[in-house]
Formats: C-alpha cells, structure tokens, sequence
C-alpha cells in the first residue's frame, strides 16, 4: 500500500508545472545586461539601488535577479545604469556634479594672477584688482564647463565618471553655463575700464578657441599658455587703470608702501592710449606664468592613458629654470650676473625697472675681477650676497616662495617620468596646477609686494583641502 502511494505521489509531482526557475517566469528572458558606465562597455552591472547577490545565494532569490558574482553584497557606483539624460537628484548631488564639472578645486589657483599682475606695475590690490579677480574666475570657470562639452564623447570612453557622460549635468546646461559664465567675465572687466575689456575679451576668445577647435592640436599648449598669462595681464591692466582714474579719490593709486616702491606712473598710464603702456612692466611675470601654464598643459595631453616619459622630465627641466629665473633675480638684476646690486643701507628701497622711479636708489656694485674663474668669482661674491639678504628680507621671501613652487611641482613630474602611469600623469598635472599658487606669490613678492605675496600664499591650504574632495584635472 505504501509503495502504491509513493508511485501515485511521484506522478503527481512529475506532471505539476515547472515554469519557474531561479526567480523568474518559464520563457522570460534573465536580467538584462545594464551599462556599465565605470568600463565604457555593456556588461553586467546591477542597477542601481540594487546590491548584488551575496555568496551563496541564487540570483534572483532576493533581489529579482542579477548575475551570481562570488563577492560579497557591494555597494554599486553612483555612475552604473545611468541615463545618458540628466539625472535628479538630490540638491547635494547636483551640486557636486556641478563642483565637478567645474572643477573648483582649481579655482584658487586663479586670484594670484591679478594680484601678481597688479604687484608687477608696483600698484596695491584696489577696486580694478577686484574686477580682474571675479572675470578672471568667470572666464576660468567658462573654460571649465565648456571643455567638459566639447570633450563629452571623449569623455564618455576616457573618464565615463566625468558629470556629462555619466548624465548628472546635460551637455545643454554645461554649455548654457559656459556662455553665461562668459558673459558675466565680460560685463566685470568692462567695469574695469575699457583696456581691461580689451584684455579680457582676448582671454575669452583664447579660451574658446582652445576647448572648441586648438586643444587636440600641436598649438594647444601655446594657446593655454596664453590665456594663463593674459589673466595676469588683466589684472596688471585693470588695477592700473582704476588706479590713474581714482587716484585723486582715494589710496588706490599709492603704491605698496610695505614694499617701499613706486608704482607705475598714474598720470603717465592716463596720457597713453591704449593698453600696452600700463601692461609693460607686467609681461615678464605674465612670460613665466605662461611658460609654466605650457608644461603644465603639454604633461595633462597623456593624463588619460600615460605613457610619456619624456615630457614629465622637459617639464622638470622647465620648472628648474623658470625657478632659478625668479629667485636669481631681483627686481631685474642678475642675482649670479656680471654685476650684483645690493641695497647701500639696511631699509634703502631698491629700483624697480618700469616702476615709475626717475632714477634708481644708491647701490653698490660689485664686478667680477678680470680673468677670474665663475666658480672663485661666485665665492668673492658670497659676503656681497649674504649682507644683501640680510638688509633686503623681501629677496628672503621670494627664495621661500620659490622654493615652495619646486617643492610642489617637482616630485610629482619626476614620479611620472620614472612611471608614466595615467594616475602619476594625472598626479603631475595636479601638482602643476597647485604649484601655480606659490609661483605667484614669488613674482609678486620678487616685484616688490611681500605682502601680497603672502597673501597669494595663503591660498594654498584652502586649494589642498579642497582638492581632497573634489579633483582639480
């Protein structure tokens, strides 16, 4: 009887319908592969909000299905089975992705350009320095959003994390932001005076031309180079310009007074039209700034797949140079040159080339003897030099300060010429970007303004910690 019953009971079961397996209906199709916008490829992604199956568990058994992994429940990336739309999210989302695109880790790297520019034609941060600062900003920040668009396809292989390709900004609302962000550099520096609009309006025009049709081209670097240093220009121009015109209103127009020089002329750069005159002075810092903003460009070209040893290490050559070229010079003379000038008294101010002075303070000279070897002439000099830093502490600050600027540009390069990586190329052209900071401070300090300097300086703790959080390349 027994035997009867297990017999009838397997019949039963055998012809009991068996439609479902694994967690899905009998002739349904399995999970569909999501995108997978970390690799760039279709692949098996879960969706998101959805965690993985964990060891063990059949796929489909408690998340509705989803390939069996072998790891442990994870967490899936924010970028995973986005839309290539725009995402909503929360206000904290959208904003980051916004921080992001605009990379405003980076930012900070930007204010030392005018408060360099205004300390090299011997003028204090006044009302057009401020001007300069905010297009400045603007115009960067333009650079930024449209870089991002016109690199969205790019991108979307490259760095598919990147707020357009991941779909957290539209590319509509990432160029939108460009030509506002533009626009309002414009409106600023025409606030300034119409020079500096001449100035500025040729930033903008370099900026576009480089992220819309010079950036994958041999003139690419060159045309960063020269938007680096017209922003110092813009702000050499602007601050003299409002200097000549409020110079009766008001303390605009008095030098650096903690520098103890002189400033470019105000009623000189009121009586000459155009804006080269009260640029002058400006354009050997605006030089440095540019050469160093070239490297920094040449080595970001391979940031994305490496591979480059050669650049890193011209790049490091640069910056060796550029940095004896700041601290072997003070206020135009040769610190190592034929002729080495030092202050005739503690507290004397200095001459500064195209600082508005007639004739230049008492100095001593002192020459190299005829015949005589570098080596042993640089050892004769060696009293002149120390009694010249001990009676002029701004040449003191500008050797920090540069020494700074080595400090963080350097090792990073020299890290990515022994392993050209992309994340050791990336790492260099942080540091290029970061290094930027220091390097003003040094033109600004070495042109006469310490206080400035410092001030520029000062920016450094704010661009590192905010680099921390949102990545300046």
């Amino acid at each position: 009887m027994r035997r009867r019953l297990r017999t009838a009971l397997a019949l039963v079961l055998s012809a009991a319908p068996t439609g479902r397996r694994a967690g899905h209906a009998h002739g349904a199709a399995g999970p569909a592969p999501t995108e997978d916008r970390l690799s760039g490829a279709r692949g098996t992604a879960p969706a998101p909000g959805r965690p993985e199956p964990g060891p063990g568990e059949r796929p489909g058994s408690r998340n509705g299905g989803g390939p069996k992994t072998g790891r442990g429940p994870a967490r899936p990336a924010p970028e995973a089975g986005r839309r290539t739309g725009p995402v909503r999210g929360t206000p904290r989302e959208r904003l980051r992705a916004w921080a992001e695109l605009l990379r405003v880790s980076a930012l900070f790297s930007v204010p030392g350009d005018a408060l360099a520019g205004a300390a090299a034609v011997g003028r204090r941060p006044g009302r057009g320095t401020v001007l300069a600062v905010g297009a400045s900003l603007c115009l960067y920040e333009a650079g930024m959003a449209l870089n991002d668009w016109a690199d969205r396809d790019e991108d979307a292989v490259d760095r598919p994390h990147r707020p357009i390709p991941s779909g957290r900004v539209s590319p509509a609302a990432a160029l939108g932001a460009a030509g506002a962000l533009t626009a309002a550099g414009l409106a600023l520096a025409a606030r300034a005076g119409r020079p500096a609009l001449t100035v500025a309006t040729g930033l903008a025009a370099t900026v576009w031309a480089y992220d819309l049709r010079l950036k994958h081209t041999k003139a690419g670097p060159a045309a960063m180079a020269a938007a680096r240093s017209l922003d110092l220009l813009l702000g050499a121009t602007a601050t003299a310009t409002a200097a000549s015109a409020g110079r009766t209103a008001g303390d605009g127009g008095r030098p650096d007074n903690v520098a103890g020089t002189g400033g470019t002329s105000a009623t000189t750069a009121a009586r000459t039209p155009g804006v080269l005159a009260p640029v002058l002075p400006a354009l050997p810092a605006a030089l440095v700034l540019g050469t160093h903003t070239y490297g920094v460009t040449a080595v970001s070209r391979h940031e994305a797949r490496g591979g480059s040893t050669g650049t890193p290490l011209a790049v490091l050559a640069t910056t060796a140079a550029l940095a004896a070229a700041v601290a072997g010079e003070r206020r135009g003379r040769g610190l190592l040159g034929p002729a080495h000038t030092t202050p005739s008294a503690p507290g004397a101010p200095a001459h500064a080339p195209g600082a508005g002075h007639d004739t230049p303070a008492p100095t001593r000279t002192t020459h190299t003897p005829p015949g005589e070897r570098p080596a042993s002439a640089t050892l004769a000099r060696l009293p002149a030099l120390v009694a010249g830093a001990a009676n002029d502490p701004g040449w003191l600050l500008t050797l920090g300060l540069t020494a700074a600027y080595v400090r963080t540009a350097a090792p990073p390069l020299l890290h990515a010429a022994l392993n050209p990586s992309p994340p050791l190329t990336q790492r260099a052209v942080g540091g290029g970007i970061r290094a930027m900071i220091p390097l003003q401070a040094a033109l600004a300090a070495r042109a006469g303004a310490p206080v400035t300097g410092l001030a520029v300086m000062g920016l450094v703790p704010l661009a590192r910690s905010l680099a921390r959080k949102v990545s300046p390349t």
